[in-house]
């Protein structure tokens, strides 16, 4: 399992950094700007429970994307929330392009009822191990 498990997330990894090349972003940075893009003012905690993340990790990736001016984070009471900015907003176009260049290298070895099936099992027995 640990083998194939690292074999499998070395290689998703390549494709991800080869999809996610244009945008000048990690991966996980670009997915994590994705979302807030999609769904602004959200919440560091639901972020990192959707993503399977540490809270740190969130907090990095946030940290990395205020450097770049995409995001900001805004104090609500005893929450934080965050938004994109106006520069984030204006890259929907190519992080849409990017997704699609990542969703195409995955179906191009498995369907995606297979990709769905593999995701969906995985997180299962990753909720299980949660360690």
């Amino acid at each position: 399992m640990y083998w194939a498990s690292a074999a499998l997330a070395r290689k998703v990894n390549k494709l991800a950094e080869d999809a996610w090349a244009p945008m000048g972003l990690a991966p996980g940075q670009a997915y994590l700007l994705s979302l807030i893009v999609d769904q602004p003012g959200r919440q560091p905690l639901d972020l990192s429970e959707e993503l399977h993340l540490a809270p740190s990790t969130i907090t990095r990736f946030v940290e990395k994307l205020e450097e770049n001016k995409l995001v900001v984070r805004v104090a609500e009471g005893k929450t934080t929330s965050i938004y994109p900015t106006q520069k984030a907003k204006g890259l929907s176009d190519e992080i849409n392009k990017c997704k699609a260049t990542f969703r195409e290298a995955l179906e191009r070895v498995m369907t995606k009822a297979e990709n769905e099936a593999l995701v969906k099992s995985m997180l299962k027995v990753a909720d299980k191990l949660d360690v």
